[in-house]
């Protein structure tokens, strides 16, 4: 089960989970647009496509169809950015703009940090810039577990980098 602080500041989401994989497989599964549109979706924010160019200020796209779920009267989301950081399978970073957000020209950061464990992979990810964004943060406090979660599902249950 993810963990899901919320820093003292308000400015930053922070999801931690244990995934019984090797962080080289949970990497690809995070910087592949394939394997993305596979896991980062739910039937109630169902994706329309990920493309994600994975490298060092590489351009990311993510786009729902309209689904049930509403923030700031938004029902058909659109996020993107820049890769910021790209450190295989450490650590990735990309700015975060999103069509949803109280104030959708806000940039935001997403953080991914992955650490090498006997029993598989600890991640940790961080979304930060979030002090002005109150709905948002709301939203991304109950949005990020179930991501990380499916990540952790997708991860165990395919067996090779490239399914």
């Amino acid at each position: 089960m993810a963990t899901i602080p919320i820093t003292p500041d308000q400015d930053a989401i922070i999801v931690e989970i244990q995934i019984a994989a090797p962080p080289e497989r949970v990497f690809k599964a995070i910087t592949d647009s394939r394997q993305l549109e596979r896991w980062f979706t739910s039937p109630e924010c169902p994706v329309k496509f990920w493309k994600f160019d994975s490298r060092l200020n590489g351009a990311y796209r993510y786009e729902t169809e309209p689904g049930s779920v509403a923030v700031n009267g938004v029902t058909q989301f659109v996020c993107h950015g820049h890769i910021t950081e790209y450190d295989p399978p450490k650590a990735l970073a990309y700015t975060w703009f999103a069509n949803w957000h109280d104030d959708n020209t806000a940039r935001t950061v997403v953080r991914w940090e992955l650490t090498p464990r006997e029993d598989g992979t600890h991640l940790k990810v961080t979304h930060s810039a979030l002090s002005n964004l109150p709905v948002a943060r709301k939203d991304y406090s109950g949005g990020w577990p179930g991501v990380v979660e499916s990540l952790k599902q997708f991860v165990e249950k395919t067996a090779s980098p490239s399914q």
